[in-house]
């Protein structure tokens, strides 16, 4: 009796061996990770998809069970994220709380703004209010881990206690500390959206997509957070597959940019295609922007502008504002010896203004677009001319 009880505490009645619980183990945590960022994320927060009931309602029991995670005090503190992003009131950036802490407790700090009930009815609309909501996910959110705790140690023995705190940690470390911590910190930037978000790596495997950062800040409603032709998102991947059996229903992705034929004058069919495109007018910008910078520090390299010019590379096509200071006082030297460098960034901040000026009627900002397209063909500068084709050739989607 003893040597079976002993032999059931050391093996489980799975009797499982090393490789079959490592297996577990990581199938385990990627539903976790699938869960999170397919019905939490993009489902639930975002609305970016609708799920079937009963592939919602799976993702919501597994989630109860591997984190505790209420629904609603996910979606709300998400949702707060995106409308107070780098502020004050944003409950886990980096460029409030410092990269170490988000790192290291940003599970401490999704805790502290569950407890903001203002949060919770500011930002939690929409979000599942059953009975089952009420009576068991979020009334009992300790139950679902304990039962998974019990469960595992019996399916594995003592090692289940290992496998139960793997899950426990995984949420906490990739989520709220990678992705809130490094995805607004390290990494790559597609476009330059007014937040801090990056993409930590091109390929969303490990953390079902969210690894790519700045495209979701930049794109919140899209399904898909993938952009170029090199990034992977896995999670769209079962989103697609999951739309093909029917229990998945895309309701936005990233936009892509049509074109017609240049129109000679701006009308306002056009300025609505400029505004719902400024992203990608945007990244256009700052590709000619830096090709600008290698050409001119060519030009230059015989003379001590050179090196500075080719610097500038790294950040004359950022937003002004998103300058360093170091930036701030060497752009006064690089525009002294590039004409064509200051001509660019000039003209950038002016075609901004059509997005960013909500106080000008649809006449005026017709007319502002008209004469930054005038401007720019008149300027001399072939790649603003080719700018200026551009923007003139958006179509309504």
């Amino acid at each position: 009796m003893l040597d079976s009880l002993l032999q059931f505490l050391d093996r489980g009645f799975l009797d499982a061996t090393w490789w079959q619980i490592v297996l577990y183990t990581l199938a385990a945590t990627h539903v976790t990770i699938a869960g999170v960022t397919i019905y939490l994320h993009r489902c639930q927060a975002h609305r970016a998809l609708d799920l079937h009931p009963a592939v919602a309602h799976f993702f919501r029991f597994w989630l109860w069970l591997t984190t505790g995670m209420v629904t609603r005090e996910w979606a709300a503190i998400h949702r707060k994220h995106h409308a107070r992003c780098e502020s004050k009131d944003d409950p886990h950036s980096p460029v409030r709380w410092g990269l170490g802490k988000v790192l290291l407790e940003g599970a401490e700090l999704y805790r502290a703004e569950a407890r903001n009930l203002e949060t919770l009815q500011k930002f939690g609309h929409g979000t599942p209010d059953d009975r089952i909501e009420r009576n068991l996910y979020s009334k009992h959110p300790v139950l679902g881990v304990s039962l998974l705790l019990v469960g595992t140690v019996a399916a594995f023995g003592v090692i289940g206690l290992a496998v139960w705190a793997v899950q426990m940690l995984w949420i906490p470390v990739w989520a709220a500390g990678v992705i809130n911590g490094l995805g607004h910190a390290k990494g790559y930037r597609n476009f330059d959206c007014p937040d801090a978000s990056t993409n930590v790596f091109p390929w969303g495997i490990l953390i079902g997509g969210e690894e790519l950062h700045n495209n979701h800040h930049t794109f919140a409603s899209s399904a898909k957070l993938s952009v170029k032709w090199y990034e992977f998102d896995i999670g769209w991947m079962y989103i697609r597959v999951l739309s093909m059996l029917g229990l998945a229903t895309v309701r936005r992705t990233v936009p892509k940019p049509k074109f017609a034929q240049a129109r000679q004058v701006i009308d306002l069919e056009t300025v609505q295609a400029v505004i719902a495109h400024r992203y990608d007018v945007m990244a256009h910008y700052a590709r000619t922007l830096r090709q600008a910078c290698a050409d001119e520090a060519k030009r230059l390299a015989q003379r001590p502008e050179g090196k500075l010019v080719a610097s500038a590379r790294r950040w004359l096509h950022l937003d002004a504002a998103r300058w360093s200071a170091q930036h701030q006082a060497r752009v006064a030297e690089i525009f002294a010896a590039s004409e064509r460098l200051h001509k660019l960034v000039e003209m950038r901040r002016e075609l901004a203004k059509v997005w960013e000026r909500s106080t000008l009627s649809r006449e005026q900002l017709v007319a502002h677009l008209q004469q930054w397209c005038q401007r720019a063909e008149a300027s001399g500068i072939r790649s603003l001319q080719e700018l200026s084709v551009r923007v003139r050739s958006y179509a309504a989607a």
